[in-house]
């Protein structure tokens, strides 16, 4: 417990849009920690009026409790990015937070990855709730380099991943590749979550990172072996500043949890600079 408590404080001491509301953020704890005690799932208000149905446990849900946007950069940039009509690829979406930025706040039609049957109610209740069903479509299945079944995790929430031989707890999935779902539509977008399993994402994606229409990625790995094909497919790695709209190089002495990809940067740029701002904790965006 002590462990958990020491992780939100330093999560809010750090989070962009806390650090210096840290009271605010904490009595947000405070709330979420008693309403989750008394129902099993609690309906929240969101970015651009969105609603977010989260459960204990939900540790990236709840994160957006505490912070708005639990992943701060990486999310608005969703949200001055995306456009309406634009495709986007939430590929490991868990219970669905950046696919309701992207299609519920920006419009854009999104494909939603998630292999967990129990997370993937999660996620079909988000959609529901938002009446988001003419802009996502749903995929119960893992990604990676080649069509077929793979063996997936159960019970760790967002740390659930393809299985390495190790897990005794474990069920099969079906596995598609990126290069088969997006044959006819390449996507502007994709956001690659997948726990250690991104560069077999992309290896089942080398002709959609190489079709011009796909400006960015977002991927958690950043091994060599996740970074060479992006980087071959003419991308470049940028952090992202929100409140500036500015997109620059990324820094090797900027550790993050996530890596921004962006190919044709000017592109990028003139849409993050046209784009509308967002109100989230109060603040705008």
């Amino acid at each position: 417990m002590f462990v958990e408590v020491r992780q939100v404080f330093r999560f809010l001491c750090s989070h962009p849009l806390t650090r210096d509301r840290r009271a605010a953020g904490f009595a947000r704890v405070c709330k979420w920690q008693i309403e989750s005690r008394l129902c099993p799932e609690v309906i929240v208000p969101w970015v651009g009026g969105l609603k977010l149905a989260v459960r204990r446990g939900m540790t990236g849900a709840t994160g957006n409790i505490y912070a708005g946007l639990h992943e701060f950069a990486d999310m608005a940039f969703t949200l001055h990015f995306l456009r309406s009509d634009d495709l986007f690829l939430d590929v490991g979406a868990n219970v669905g937070s950046f696919t309701l930025l992207a299609s519920g706040v920006c419009k854009a039609r999104t494909i939603a990855f998630e292999p967990d049957p129990e997370t993937m109610a999660f996620l079909q209740r988000n959609i529901d709730i938002n009446d988001l069903h003419g802009y996502v479509v749903l995929e119960q299945a893992a990604v990676g380099a080649e069509e077929g079944e793979v063996a997936f995790t159960i019970g760790l929430d967002t740390m659930n991943h393809v299985a390495d031989g190790t897990h005794a707890r474990t069920r099969r999935v079906p596995m598609r590749t990126l290069d088969n779902i997006a044959a006819l539509t390449p996507p502007i977008m994709i956001k690659v979550d997948v726990e250690g399993y991104e560069a077999d994402v992309f290896r089942g994606a080398q002709a959609v990172l190489n079709k011009p229409a796909l400006k960015v990625v977002i991927t958690e790995g950043q091994q060599p072996a996740v970074v060479a094909p992006l980087v071959n497919a003419g991308f470049s790695q940028y952090e992202y500043d929100p409140f500036q709209r500015r997109l620059s190089p990324a820094s090797r002495n900027r550790p993050s949890n996530n890596a921004l990809f962006v190919r044709d940067s000017l592109f990028a740029t003139a849409r993050l600079a046209t784009s509308s701002s967002f109100q989230v904790l109060g603040r705008t965006i």
